[in-house]
């Protein structure tokens, strides 16, 4: 079970990256703290998922290409759902 440090840990890089992606991509007026935080913490996942596929190698831990690496994957997981949007 994780440790409610990590977990925290995880809230606000998450919060803080789902943010930075939003303004990246010009979403972030409709956008909320929560969607900010949701947006990060998957957008972490797939920004790992990326990296690996490129073999650019892990990201772990709490660093700096950690943090690039979730903005990344935010950014990917935010340009996903727009296409969605224009679709409908």
């Amino acid at each position: 079970m994780p440790e409610i440090s990590n977990i925290i840990i995880w809230v606000i890089l998450g919060g803080i990256s789902g943010w930075i992606a939003s303004k990246i991509t010009g979403k972030d007026s409709q956008m909320g703290a929560g969607m900010n935080i949701l947006v990060g913490v998957i957008g972490a996942f797939i920004g790992g998922w990326v990296a690996g596929i490129f073999g650019w190698g892990p990201a772990t831990g709490l660093n700096i290409w950690s943090f690039i690496v979730s903005i990344v994957g935010a950014v990917i997981l935010l340009w996903i759902i727009s296409l969605f949007k224009q679709k409908s």
